[in-house]
């Protein structure tokens, strides 16, 4: 029997990974009481096999029932219930956009009195204990949905093999704000720019025109050659560590041409060592 505790801060995106655990098969229970999970494994296991697969939403929102929550993990582990815990997180700037958008209140601000950031910052201090704990962390800051699916997917596929680290390269202009959530950033406004250059001006990255500029100039595959050798002397560390992410923001000024297309050249690079890449072009379709 698979036992999945879904948990985190509130707007990471739990209720999206609850849906998808449930299209791949798994009986997904939202927001359950954590001292009615040992009882509900029990009643699972009791099922002779036709519930295998469980997944449970547990989080902040069941206010005192939640610092019940290590108990109960002690009482699953001591009955002999396995369990792994997915922990959903994500940056301030991130989710408070989000509760903007679906002018939601924080569930730890009473009658949604207060001020926004204060929630947040008081859930981050009160699942920090539980963070520490995770199986595997995820953070959704710059996902969009059609990633994380994707991510779900390869934890839930690949659950008999050791987690890889899910790198994410995303090109960003620096006119339009710094990438807030990038672990490393490279900055390659040092390139030739096709923006000066009228025949070039209404091209992106993505496009042969852009690339063969670009790679007309010596600069441009030494730079991929040295951030070649950078990425492959630090990823291994950061998996000794135990970071399950890796984000690469890879900055120009506008974030159309240069980056663009050293993102794609970079992905491709970290593709043919064999690790697991996203991409996302934050500004190409920003104004010029």
């Amino acid at each position: 029997m698979r036992f999945i505790i879904v948990t985190g801060l509130s707007g990471a995106g739990k209720t999206l990974v609850s849906h998808y655990l449930e299209d791949m098969g798994f009986f997904c229970i939202d927001n359950l009481p954590p001292m009615l999970m040992p009882k509900f494994a029990e009643l699972c296991n009791q099922t002779e096999g036709k519930i295998e697969r469980i997944a449970v939403v547990v989080d902040i929102r069941g206010g005192g029932f939640f610092d019940d929550l290590f108990e109960c993990l002690g009482i699953m582990r001591d009955s002999g219930y396995t369990y792994e815990i997915l922990y959903l997180e994500a940056s301030d700037e991130a989710l408070v956009r989000r509760y903007k958008e679906t002018r939601r209140s924080h569930p730890l601000l009473k009658d949604g009195e207060g001020r926004l950031m204060e929630g947040i910052h008081l859930e981050r201090r009160r699942l920090a204990k539980l963070r520490e704990t995770a199986t595997n962390i995820i953070d959704t800051s710059n996902l969009q949905p059609k990633q994380l699916k994707e991510i779900i997917t390869k934890l839930v596929l690949d659950s008999k093999s050791p987690p890889k680290l899910i790198i994410s390269v995303i090109s960003f202009g620096f006119k339009h704000g710094m990438l807030m959530d990038a672990d490393i950033v490279f900055d390659v406004r040092f390139l030739p720019n096709p923006f000066y250059i009228e025949e070039l001006k209404e091209h992106t990255g993505k496009e042969p025109i852009i690339k063969e500029y670009l790679f007309m100039f010596p600069e441009t595959q030494t730079f991929l050659t040295k951030l070649d050798d950078m990425l492959e002397f630090l990823i291994p560390y950061y998996v000794k560590e135990g970071k399950s992410q890796l984000v690469i923001g890879i900055g120009c000024t506008g974030g159309v041409h240069r980056s663009v297309t050293i993102a794609d050249a970079a992905a491709d690079i970290l593709r043919r060592h064999g690790h697991h890449v996203i991409q996302e072009h934050r500004d190409i379709n920003e104004e010029r």
